[in-house]
């Protein structure tokens, strides 16, 4: 087990892109889970029903201590942006005590000064091995909420390449949300949205989860759209929890289909933790991810770039001493099957495990380095390794 695990370290290449002699402009874009990047003050969400939709200020976070301060009627009824519109209501957060300085975490300033540190660190370095540089574009996994980001690109790692935020509110049951960091002066927002996944379990009960985030813009000048996910998790069992996972695949892949119907040229790229592996019937039968060139087609336009390197024994994550590769990048078939030297292809993805992402010792021996051991923080990064996707074209 721990050797395949040990598998994950990828190799990093020795060619430069300035040896190739043909490749003179990269763009490095990834992902990472932050693992419960939450701050230390205890939270509520507030919506405000009579702002747009749009507006991150519909759906934001609020310290507790400010609710009585806050015009809100009590509602008991599901949580949904369409059904709160012209309300303003208060949703308290299930996971927001865990991480406070009075938890049995002792969640303080200096641990989450510490994560902040880590995480920009990681983020500084995605893809840096081609680029020389921090990534063009990154989404993020396990925020608390917008003021998390806001911290974590003013850390002296990420401070120089200014990033951008996009991001709103869920109505995960814990708290957590996904978000989008971006290099102001690379790439350019022309929208963004969430899509609430809205799924069930056995007794037909809403089970709140986290939210698909679409940002269309412009990298480097040429149109893209990034999909940051978070797909239900296992609880449950695998096949218990499957139909989740499916759901999410469904709603993707229309988010995906809208997207490239209206525009063809656009170039799609869906990343995140989507709790299944490649082969899942999730990623293989609903989204209709193909596993290799050759299998594009007008029905499957998708390319799973991790596919590859799931058949070569990557992982990103293990439980219970079982490897998967959850964390995925797919593409649209634009960016492998198109020939223009002038605009992005894709040159190569890679699960990113250097050593100081890697357990070096006892049970967990080339596990991530996770960033808690039950409630007592390790020093330590995530419990997922992050992956990425290296660009090209020439100048």
């Amino acid at each position: 087990m721990k050797k395949i695990l040990s598998l994950v370290a990828v190799i990093f290449s020795i060619m430069t892109f300035a040896q190739q002699g043909k490749v003179k402009r990269v763009a490095a874009v990834g992902f990472l889970n932050v693992e419960n990047l939450w701050d230390t003050i205890r939270s509520a969400d507030y919506i405000d029903g009579t702002k747009d939709k749009t507006n991150p200020a519909f759906h934001r976070s609020i310290p507790l201590d400010s609710v009585k301060f806050l015009e809100a009627e009590k509602y008991e009824g599901q949580w949904s942006d369409g059904l709160l519109v012209g309300k303003k209501v208060v949703r308290y957060q299930s996971g927001s005590e865990e991480f406070t300085p009075s938890s049995g975490k002792n969640y303080n300033t200096k641990i989450y000064k510490k994560k902040l540190e880590n995480e920009a660190k990681v983020i500084s370095e995605l893809g840096s091995q081609y680029t020389k540089t921090a990534p063009a574009v990154v989404g993020l996994i396990e925020v608390e909420n917008r003021q998390v980001i806001e911290d974590l690109i003013k850390e002296p790692a990420l401070a120089k390449y200014d990033y951008g935020i996009v991001h709103y509110n869920s109505y995960d049951y814990r708290g957590i949300d996904v978000a989008l960091i971006y290099q102001k002066r690379r790439f350019t927002v022309t929208n963004s949205l969430k899509k609430e996944l809205k799924v069930y379990g056995e007794e037909g009960k809403r089970e709140y989860t986290r939210d698909i985030l679409v940002v269309t813009g412009l990298l480097d000048n040429e149109k893209v759209a990034f999909f940051m996910n978070h797909w239900p998790s296992r609880r449950g069992g695998e096949a218990a929890s499957l139909p989740k996972r499916n759901a999410a695949a469904t709603l993707l892949k229309q988010q995906m289909d809208s997207i490239r119907t209206a525009d063809p040229e656009t170039k799609l790229f869906a990343m995140g933790d989507f709790n299944d592996d490649p082969v899942s019937a999730s990623l293989k039968n609903y989204l209709k991810a193909a596993g290799s060139e050759k299998d594009l087609s007008d029905e499957k336009p998708y390319l799973n770039l991790m596919y590859p390197l799931y058949k070569k024994g990557v992982a990103s994550l293990a439980y219970q001493d079982a490897p998967n590769l959850f964390d995925q990048i797919i593409v649209s078939k634009n960016l492998v099957l198109d020939k223009n030297p002038k605009s992005y292809s894709v040159y190569k993805a890679e699960v990113f495990a250097p050593p100081y992402l890697v357990n070096k010792e006892g049970n967990y021996k080339g596990y991530p380095f996770r960033s808690w051991n039950g409630d007592q923080f390790t020093g330590g990064y995530s419990d997922h390794f992050p992956a990425f996707v290296i660009l090209q074209k020439e100048p």
